[in-house]
């Protein structure tokens, strides 16, 4: 047998040792475990696509006319399961895009709609989504039609597109794209909390203070809807709420007016729900209910079958008299009429207009013999409310022209924010203008003598660890989660890159006099010379080590511009640490190497490839100010893998000298002080996974494979942001 003393009487199969659930983490018992899944949750294992199936290729060929044409038919096709409210699910699909986009944050760029995330839990198990498990139901017939080449991350945006294409709008664009991931993204924090709408005294600091707010915010009050509906802890005050409001948009990068357009817009079609019973009538989460349910949640026993009877938020009503139609209607409602505090069938806070005759409420969502009163939420008193929202809606009230634009480029912009540039749209509606959002960089030079320019790199007198120190700087800004960053646009010589302490700005500076009129004398862009700085650099040390290889490079980088660079929202891409070169730039509570891990996650690259780029570096010289902590070697600028040799090697003790995170590695015989570290260093010598790798590189047969091994995983960072090559 297998060991088990299971009781046969219990019904439990003797054999079942496995561990099926994912509530028993092999790891979660580790006092200092790190979580080195979040690198390989894109492993090809959980991929069923051919290994060459190639998405982009496949998107290229899609019928994007029939596409959007059956899309923009559902709209219209209501379905007795999930009845759409009068007759049209351009709400609901708008609602489902919006939430899916709206989960992304600046400050990481992770969240958002890019991957089709929505899907999987926790996201598909919030509150604030209830029952877009449904729209994404009805969507299937379209996703089954066009199979592979149509992404669920490209249709719930798209549904959302066409939702209001059909309801009159002219949107502003779409672009196909996006690639599907295959279960949640395990590197996203979502935030503490884990009680719906619990009092917001849990999430800020001062409520008084919106800035206050948990960064990032818990799951419960995701993306665009940070702010409680009824008001902030719940208690109805608009102004207090506008201040939230411009909080929780100002953290996706939208200013004031674009923030006033998306709640206007968002709230022109439409309805809340909230009459079909109270919440604690309604059932569980997706994943949390039974297998019969068909992976639907929240179930509603007062249902009936009738759209009218739908409960999302409690929250109940439209918010304007044609919620089907793209029109003025909002404002006509909220600025003419007086508003007064109200319930909603299930006893929530809500809004509801003064002395409004019948004949001007929308008619019920299921019955047209029927009027019902509008409502309003906290967060729509706002923008009457406080001056600036109401300075923006009464522009907007005036030119209805000016708010379908502003709200359309608004829309896309939330809806496409994390795709990173132009080369990653597809399709007939892909906007022609560059958008400062999405960090446009100009096409660089590919007829330049690449092997003229290294030469002249290699003769300038630039050592080998300023030429990979100031490539590594100028590529490691890039985040995978919202493609934004890198070394394409050199935007490492413009504000505020240049200053950011975490690439020395003196020496930065140093080494850009050098390199900057190489670039003008050759025809080649500063952001190619830098990358080939570091390729140099990187040979030369690697034949100093007794390799020789060639790094691989292709040209075609462009420089951007201080007027294509939106400095403000490239402030949250400074690193605050940087494993890779052994830095930080203060204490903080979380440990050098849970940053380190955190950069890599964002880089692309894998558990082996960080340790082969950590030790690789280190032995390179490229510590940030040129501190010697982790350089385990007497041979420091070879390529060699001395780093592991003597990570690994027990005649060292190491020895913590101060609470700030150093050691000693000393002799373990006479106690002299050989090198010092930081656990940044040691971690891969003592975490058992991030060891088993050092002990790869650290045999004696492993010495070219390590030199190969780095230049790959030297590429793979310095090419992350190449787009263009793949488009």
């Amino acid at each position: 047998m297998d060991g088990s003393n299971a009781n046969p009487g219990t019904g439990c199969p003797v054999m079942h040792g496995g561990n099926t659930g994912t509530d028993n983490s092999v790891t979660k018992w580790w006092p200092q475990s790190l979580n080195l899944d979040i690198l390989h949750q894109k492993d090809a294992r959980t991929n069923p696509m051919d290994a060459d199936y190639d998405h982009r290729a496949a998107v290229k060929a899609l019928d994007y006319d029939a596409v959007k044409a059956d899309v923009q038919a559902l709209m219209t096709d209501s379905q007795d399961w999930w009845p759409a409210d009068w007759g049209h699910y351009g709400g609901l699909m708008i609602r489902l895009a919006w939430h899916s986009a709206g989960s992304y944050r600046m400050g990481d760029g992770r969240g958002g709609a890019g991957s089709g995330n929505i899907r999987f839990a926790p996201l598909n198990s919030w509150p604030d989504n209830a029952s877009l498990d449904k729209a994404r139901r009805l969507l299937w017939p379209v996703k089954k039609k066009y199979g592979n080449a149509l992404s669920w991350a490209d249709l719930i945006i798209l549904a959302g597109n066409m939702a209001y294409e059909s309801m009159g709008l002219k949107t502003f664009g779409f672009g196909f794209g996006r690639e599907d991931i295959w279960g949640p993204e395990k590197d996203v924090y979502w935030g503490s909390e884990n009680e719906w709408l619990a009092p917001s005294e849990n999430r800020y600091g001062d409520l008084d203070v919106p800035s206050t707010m948990d960064n990032p915010l818990a799951a419960v009050h995701m993306g665009l809807i940070y702010v409680n509906p009824e008001g902030v802890n719940g208690n109805p005050d608009p102004a207090r709420t506008a201040l939230h409001v411009r909080e929780t948009f100002a953290r996706m990068a939208m200013d004031d007016e674009e923030t006033a357009a998306l709640t206007c817009g968002g709230h022109t079609v439409g309805k809340a729900h909230g009459g079909g019973g109270a919440h604690d009538q309604i059932g569980a989460e997706p994943e949390g209910e039974g297998v019969h349910t068909q992976g639907f949640g929240w179930s509603n026993p007062g249902h009936k079958g009738l759209a009218a009877n739908a409960f999302t938020s409690g929250i109940e009503g439209a918010w304007t008299k044609h919620p089907t139609q793209w029109d003025m209607g909002y404002f006509d409602y909220l600025f003419g009429y007086e508003w007064e505090l109200t319930k909603s069938p299930a006893g929530a806070n809500q809004w509801q207009p003064v002395n409004m005759p019948e004949d001007e409420m929308p008619v019920d969502a299921s019955d047209p013999s029927q009027r019902k009163r509008p409502m309003m939420t906290d967060a729509d008193m706002a923008m009457k409310v406080d001056p600036i929202y109401n300075e923006i809606c009464q522009k907007f009230r005036a030119d209805p022209e000016y708010f379908a634009e502003t709200f359309g480029r608004a829309w896309f912009k939330l809806t496409h924010r994390d795709m990173g540039p132009r080369a990653n749209y597809y399709g007939p509606d892909v906007p022609a203008e560059d958008l400062i959002w999405q960090d446009p960089i100009p096409a660089g030079s590919t007829s330049y003598d690449v092997a003229a320019v290294k030469a002249e790199i290699a003769g300038s007198g630039l050592s080998t660890a300023d030429m990979i120190a100031t490539a590594w700087d100028s590529a490691r800004t890039f985040r995978g989660s919202d493609k934004r960053g890198g070394a394409n646009g050199a935007r490492i010589r413009l504000a505020p890159q240049k200053d950011w302490q975490g690439n020395e700005p003196e020496r930065l500076a140093r080494v850009l006099g050098v390199l900057e009129p190489i670039a003008a004398k050759s025809g080649a862009s500063v952001a190619d010379v830098i990358v080939l700085a570091g390729n140099v650099g990187l040979e030369q040390s690697a034949k100093a080590a007794g390799f020789g290889i060639e790094v691989p490079f292709t040209p075609g980088r462009g420089d951007a511009t201080d007027a294509q660079t939106d400095a403000d929202s490239f402030s949250v891409l400074e690193p605050l640490a940087d494993g890779f070169r052994n830095w930080q730039k203060d204490q903080y509570p979380v440990s050098p190497e849970a940053m380190m891990l955190d950069r890599a996650q964002l880089l692309g690259v894998t558990a082996a490839e960080m340790t082969v780029l950590v030790g690789g570096m280190r032995v390179l010289g490229t510590n940030h100010g040129g501190t010697k902590h982790g350089v385990f070697t007497d041979r420091e600028g070879q390529l060699t893998t001395d780093f592991f040799v003597n990570l690994t090697d027990m005649a060292n003790t190491w020895e913590p000298i101060n609470a700030g995170g150093h050691y000693e590695v000393r002799d373990r015989k006479t106690g002299s002080v050989k090198w010092t570290a930081t656990s940044a260093d040691l971690v891969f010598g003592s975490n058992s996974i991030l060891r088993g790798y050092a002990e790869v590189y650290a045999q004696d047969d492993n010495a070219e494979k390590f030199v190969r091994d780095c230049v790959a995983a030297w590429t793979k960072v310095i090419n992350a942001d190449r787009f263009d090559l793949v488009a």
